[in-house]
């Protein structure tokens, strides 16, 4: 399983990717300007096609690559200070504008149908507030499951296991997640029968539950229960999808401002804090260790967890990383769309040059900022693996 999801995640990620970059291709060519390559991973190549004639223009050369980490574009003249007919430096600064933010466009239109597929199929709900039309839209629950088990709690100790579909508690039935801590807490202390489905069989147990002295930790009976909910709609789908994409696309602008903050303040309060503030910085980098994941997260631990909880969740998590892609791309970072964009309006507004070099050293130091942070995540990510 672990297998199929890594493969998995290769291919969704590498197609995203393809995706962003042929945003890029199509509106070259569509402004006037030549599009050299397309290709699908990254060199050393393995296969090119030079095609007379095709959907991106004339003589385009098409390669398949080695390391299979995305794709990429190659535009003619993409230097902002190339001069010539058919050439990116070439091209005004509203087509600039265009080509550059059409990557993050595309991405935002994948995540858009693939959210709008989600509305029809059945959308997961990870918000208490996820958008939704009341009178168009069909909320459905999965039985309550044991997601976790406290150690030596009073569930392990008679055998209750992960993935057990718990039925009833002390007599009540248990449709909600949330009803479980409410039931344990009334019989604290007592022993109660636990009524669950395991392998399609129904099972009963009696369990003596933790009291009010030995609650903490692990609960009553020490479980976490698990539970899904999935919003189906119909002629509203395409309004979900984009509703969606909004709203997920702005908690994932928050969820980048936090991080960049608690990384600031975590840093400096490192170097320059008192042992208190030291402490409040290391729970400040720790928590963005853990809240971010790169290739190797999303690869190794993110798709294998994925794989098997059905195919709603693989398309929810493939829209989920396109539209950061669009978000991150956004960005003006040095290296990426966004901060291509910023500094070639900047230049423009102070009436300077931005020269091939000029635009190189740039372009360095962001790839620099993102390699350093990518060695970092990926160090993060290997020790979630083991």
């Amino acid at each position: 399983m672990i297998i199929w999801g890594v493969l998995l995640g290769l291919f969704v990620l590498v197609l995203l990717v393809v995706l962003h970059e042929l945003g890029h291709a199509i509106v070259a060519k569509r402004n006037g300007v030549k599009v050299e390559e397309f290709g699908i991973g990254f060199p050393p190549a393995a296969k090119k096609w030079k095609v007379k004639r095709s959907f991106l223009g004339e003589d385009v050369t098409f390669s398949l690559n080695w390391l299979p980490l995305g794709g990429f574009v190659r535009l003619k003249g993409e230097y902002d200070s190339a001069k010539g007919e058919g050439t990116y430096g070439g091209s005004t600064f509203w087509v600039k504008t265009k080509i550059l933010l059409a990557g993050v466009v595309m991405n935002w239109i994948t995540a858009i149908v693939l959210f709008t597929i989600l509305a029809i199929i059945g959308m997961p709900k990870i918000l208490s507030n996820q958008v939704q039309l009341p009178f168009d839209t069909d909320v459905r629950r999965s039985p309550v499951t044991i997601a976790k088990i406290t150690p030596n709690s009073p569930a392990d100790k008679i055998g209750l296991k992960v993935n057990d579909e718990l039925i009833k508690i002390n007599g009540q039935s248990l449709t909600e997640a949330e009803k479980l801590p409410v039931i344990t807490k009334q019989s604290s202390g007592k022993k109660i029968r636990v009524e669950y489905r395991r392998d399609g069989k129904e099972l009963a147990v009696d369990v003596q539950l933790n009291d009010e002295k030995s609650v903490k930790g692990s609960g009553y009976l020490g479980v976490i229960p698990g539970q899904t909910e999935k919003m189906y709609s119909t002629w509203s789908a395409p309004i979900v999808g984009v509703a969606t994409t909004g709203q997920l696309s702005y908690e994932t602008v928050k969820g980048v401002g936090v991080l960049l903050v608690k990384t600031v303040h975590g840093s400096i309060g490192q170097i320059f804090g008192s042992a208190e503030s030291k402490e409040s910085a290391r729970a400040d980098l720790a928590s963005v260790s853990g809240s971010v994941a790169g290739p190797i997260g999303i690869l190794g631990v993110l798709f294998p967890s994925v794989v098997s909880s059905g195919i709603e969740y693989i398309i929810f998590v493939a829209a989920l990383i396109s539209l950061t892609l669009a978000v991150m791309n956004i960005l003006p970072i040095p290296a990426l769309d966004g901060g291509r964009w910023f500094t070639m309006t900047i230049f423009r507004l102070f009436k300077k040059d931005l020269t091939k070099e000029r635009e190189e050293n740039i372009q360095a130091t962001g790839m620099l900022i993102l390699l350093i942070l990518t060695i970092l995540v990926t160090i993060s990510d290997v020790g979630k693996l083991f």
